[in-house]
């Protein structure tokens, strides 16, 4: 949710640095619907059915990553991307590395005001005991005092939302004739 944020925080700013949000809906995306069944099975695993099948969840939510990769490449010309594709193969290496959950630091999930998962219940962030890759995971904190931003964010995360703000920014700048992948 905290990327969602982000999205709609770079958004606001292409009017403010001289963008045209007009011209974002000449983009043509390749494969969008990848993204959408990525995060729609994301969603499902998490908020839908969170409390079931831990193990088969763990495998389904490392899985979406293929998807996400297959958009990834599609739309690999278009400006940011390689950034977006960068920090999604840091957070998909630390995921896989735990077993299909990105590893959270206790300290940042404290700071971010998240309760401790429930046993048996899937938690697509989650402390990990000695996590492989633990500098990868969900190690920093946005802090709960920040209500419906607190959250726990990675690395990977920040280079997704950097990929997104050159991608945004540089689409809205461009003439519509050079926007398609």
């Amino acid at each position: 949710m905290l990327l969602v944020y982000a999205a709609l925080l770079i958004l606001a700013t292409v009017p403010l640095a001289g963008g045209s949000l007009a011209a974002l809906a000449d983009v043509r995306l390749r494969g969008a619907w990848l993204v959408a069944l990525a995060l729609g099975v994301q969603v499902l695993i998490t908020t839908v059915l969170p409390g079931m099948a831990e193990d088969l969840f763990r495998v389904v939510h490392a899985a979406t990553y293929g998807p996400l990769a297959g958009f990834l490449w599609l739309n690999r010309r278009l400006p940011g991307v390689w950034i977006v594709a960068l920090g999604g193969l840091l957070n998909a290496a630390a995921i896989l590395a735990n077993g299909g959950v990105m590893p959270a630091d206790p300290g940042a999930l404290a700071a971010a005001g998240l309760a401790a998962e429930t046993p048996g219940a899937f938690a697509n962030s989650a402390a990990v005991q000695a996590p492989a890759l633990g500098w990868l995971g969900d190690v920093f904190a946005v802090p709960e005092s920040l209500g419906p931003l607190a959250n726990v964010f990675s690395v990977g995360d920040i280079l997704i939302a950097v990929g997104l703000a050159v991608a945004l920014h540089r689409l809205a700048a461009r003439p519509s004739a050079q926007l398609a992948a």
